[in-house]
């Protein structure tokens, strides 16, 4: 019977249909209710890569990172290229310090999606930690205008990193300031 169901589709609605709740759940800020949600569709079909790494980040967003690098190390597994998953190991090795780690994700999550604005703002940020300022400020007009775009409450954050980051090139750019490689 459970292989009639696979075939027919109940179990893939099922579980999309909890997928629904959970991110109706997070926007509404019940982490409990959105994981217990990602619980229930990770049982029914428990080979798709995105329902692991959306459980991983709404762990992320309640603050166990832990339980989160779990999920996105589950992801991963199961699809190399599952962008939400690079990009909650880069927001985890951004938070830990490890700017090299956390590069190489979001490399990856751009790959994946290059249009998504989060990725990109953390690729300004990486690349201003890096004094590579040019680079930074390239990344946060493009992160700038996807939010823009979006119309997400973000874009004031980058904005001020986008001053930030012009300040700092300024500097740079006095005499004696060290260039840019």
């Amino acid at each position: 019977m459970a292989r009639l169901t696979q075939r027919i589709g109940f179990t893939r609605y099922e579980a999309d249909e909890h997928y629904r709740l959970a991110l109706d759940a997070y926007r509404k800020n019940r982490f409990d209710t959105a994981i217990m949600h990602m619980n229930d569709a990770i049982a029914l079909l428990p080979s798709k890569a995105e329902y692991y790494a959306t459980r991983g980040f709404f762990y992320l967003e309640d603050d166990v990172p832990d339980k989160a690098l779990l999920d996105f190390e589950k992801a991963l597994k199961i699809n190399r290229l599952e962008m939400l998953a690079h990009y909650g190991r880069g927001v985890i090795a951004y938070k830990d310090g490890n700017i090299e780690e956390a590069l190489a994700h979001f490399m990856d999550a751009y790959k994946a999606a290059p249009k998504r604005p989060e990725t990109l703002y953390y690729l300004a940020l990486i690349h201003h930690r890096q004094h590579l300022n040019a680079a930074a400020k390239q990344w946060m007009e493009l992160a700038q205008a996807g939010f823009d775009a979006a119309g997400d409450k973000r874009k004031s954050d980058s904005a001020r990193w986008l001053k930030e980051i012009e300040k700092a090139l300024d500097v740079q750019s006095l005499p004696g300031a060290q260039r840019e490689l």
